[in-house]
C-alpha cells in the first residue's frame, strides 16, 4: 500500500519460472497487477482472526447420502437372459483397447 512489493524483474524472473515469454507491455501490467495483489494479501495478514474458531467450510454441511441398507435384488439368471450377450454367468461385452476377445 504505497510501496511497491514487487518489482519488475522479479515479476520477469516468475515468468521464466513459468516459462511466460511477456512483452515489455505485459511485464508491466502483470507487474502492477501481482503488486495489487500482493497488497490484498497484506491486508488478509493484517486481519485479527485469534478469536476466530477454525473452520473448513462457511456453512454448515451435512452428509447428505441414504443410509446403505441393501433392498430388493433382481434374479441373475433373468437379468442374464435379457443381455444381448451373456457366457458363465456373466454379461459379456465387446473388446476393449484391443485386448483379445
Amino acid at each position: 500500500m504505497g510501496q511497491q512489493r514487487i518489482t519488475r524483474a522479479e515479476c520477469a524472473h516468475v515468468a521464466a519460472l513459468a516459462r511466460l515469454a511477456l512483452s515489455d507491455e505485459e511485464l508491466e501490467r502483470f507487474t502492477g497487477q501481482l503488486d495489487e495483489l500482493l497488497d490484498h494479501v497484506a491486508e488478509v495478514e493484517a486481519l485479527d482472526v485469534e478469536s476466530l474458531p477454525p473452520t473448513m467450510h462457511a456453512l454448515p454441511i451435512v452428509n447428505l447420502l441414504r443410509p446403505d441398507t441393501p433392498g430388493e435384488v433382481l434374479d441373475r439368471d433373468e437379468v442374464l437372459a435379457q443381455a444381448p450377450f451373456a457366457e458363465e454367468g456373466q454379461f459379456r461385452v465387446p473388446p476393449v483397447l484391443g485386448e483379445a476377445p
